[in-house]
């Protein structure tokens, strides 16, 4: 009897814990994510939805308007590598609570430019505060979520990226209808930031264990679902050796590809949808809402897809490089028609379907978790961000330079079905299966 009575209490919280239905605090804080990833991308598209403004006040040319547009995406870039070290060495939680106030200082601070050279500062400045927040989701990835909910959690932090233009276009072009001021709109967009900063803060935790929201059958599904979270004390990869990994390689080879082709649109579709097809700035507005809408939906609909394949037995190669590649040859196809389509409305008809698809490679964000495991996925996770914004700093610029030199829009088209057809090749050679690393 007294044995049995010394083991009840061993097996009691398993057994209690089968008996809860388990809490949903990891999907708030993923939530969380997306409304922080969203914000970060209404800060970045102001510039662009307030271009034509901006461009006119200040008398750029359209060489200095793209090297305006990628100014952000210099100190984003360089500081995706010393980001994601950070977020290894200490928390996400307190890195992404600074990071968040930082980028509405300088985003409402962007309404005080008296000229393109101080409003290039702000936007350096801007890139610097906003860089930890794409690798602290994949951080907290590979913390809070299991195998069956990586592509959820990847393209919920991801979508903030189309959600966030999407909202950025309507919410600052109605905020510049309204106060008659993009430098108002500016202010507004900062403050708000704040304000959303410290609420995440707040709430998010930086393991399961951590937060008091989370149930014991909460954390007993997370770590029955999530190798990294019984490899304590497996193998830490070496940093050295995971930089020269074909996976690794190809996703960072993959993802400046993808981002090339949003990076692009985000940044010069207004401007295209505006002086080739004759749209002002509030059909402008309206049109980029709805594309980017459009990829919004499209990325949560390929997380479910991935999540919900891979839990029905799909091999992970077979789901991920199935969707993958479908989807980004989808996008090129409708990127091509674009360059030869004359109407209006079927160009935004296209460019909705193209978002659609290519968002689906916002799973890329469940990839350094799944190669670099739980000690290394801040770092891969920033310095696959570093690559992909790299294409940040270039594409803006040579779009630019592209349309100053050639007179249209042809050619730099063509050039993102390019990219999203190099997307296709480096995605297949991807290993997706699961590591149960440290």
């Amino acid at each position: 009897m007294k044995a049995v009575q010394a083991q009840a209490p061993v097996a009691q919280p398993a057994a209690y814990a089968a008996t809860l239905q388990p809490s949903r605090v990891r999907w708030r804080i993923f939530f969380i994510l997306l409304v922080l990833a969203a914000i970060n991308y209404i800060d970045r598209a102001s510039l662009s939805v307030a271009m034509p403004l901006i461009s006119a006040e200040f008398h750029m040319t359209p060489a200095l308007e793209g090297l305006m547009l990628s100014a952000f995406f210099w100190s984003y870039a360089l500081m995706q590598i010393p980001a994601g070290l950070l977020l290894d060495r200490f928390n996400a939680r307190g890195i992404v609570g600074a990071a968040t106030l930082g980028w509405g200082v300088f985003q409402a601070v962007g309404a005080l430019a008296t000229g393109w050279f101080s409003l290039l500062f702000t936007r350096i400045g801007l890139g610097v505060t906003e860089s930890p927040i794409m690798p602290a989701g994949a951080k907290l990835n590979g913390n809070w979520l299991t195998a069956n909910e990586r592509g959820r959690g990847a393209t919920l932090v991801d979508g903030g990226a189309p959600l966030g233009t999407a909202l950025g276009a309507i919410i600052t072009t109605a905020l510049i209808a309204w106060f008659g001021s993009w430098r108002i709109a500016f202010v507004i967009a900062g403050v708000g930031t704040i304000l959303a900063g410290l609420c995440a803060w707040w709430y998010i935790r930086n393991h399961p264990s951590d937060h008091p929201g989370v149930n014991a059958a909460e954390l007993a599904h997370i770590r029955a679902g999530n190798p990294a979270a019984t490899a304590a004390n497996g193998p830490r990869p070496p940093l050295g050796q995971l930089i020269r990994n074909r996976s690794v390689l190809a996703m960072f080879a993959g993802y400046a590809c993808y981002n090339s082709v949003f990076y692009g649109l985000m940044t010069w579709m207004p401007s295209y949808l505006h002086q080739a097809h004759g749209l002002d700035i509030k059909a402008m507005g309206g049109a980029t809402f709805v594309i980017f809408m459009c990829g919004f939906i499209g990325e949560l609909a390929g997380g479910a897809v991935a999540d919900k394949w891979k839990a029905a037995g799909g091999a992970a190669n077979t789901v991920m490089r199935t969707l993958f590649s479908g989807s980004a040859l989808v996008a090129a196809v409708c990127i091509l028609a674009v360059a030869y389509t004359a109407s209006a409305g079927w160009v935004v008809a296209l460019l909705c379907v193209a978002l659609f698809f290519i968002r689906w490679c916002g799973m890329y964000w469940c990839l350094p978790a799944i190669l670099g495991g739980r000690s290394r996925s801040g770092v891969l996770g920033g310095a696959m961000n570093f690559w992909g914004n790299m294409a940040g700093v270039v594409v803006p610029i040579l779009i630019g330079l592209i349309v100053q030199f050639t007179g249209s829009y042809f050619l730099a088209l063509i050039f993102f079905v390019v990219m999203a057809v190099g997307l296709v090749l480096f995605s297949s050679l991807i290993d997706y299966r699961e590591r149960a690393l440290a």
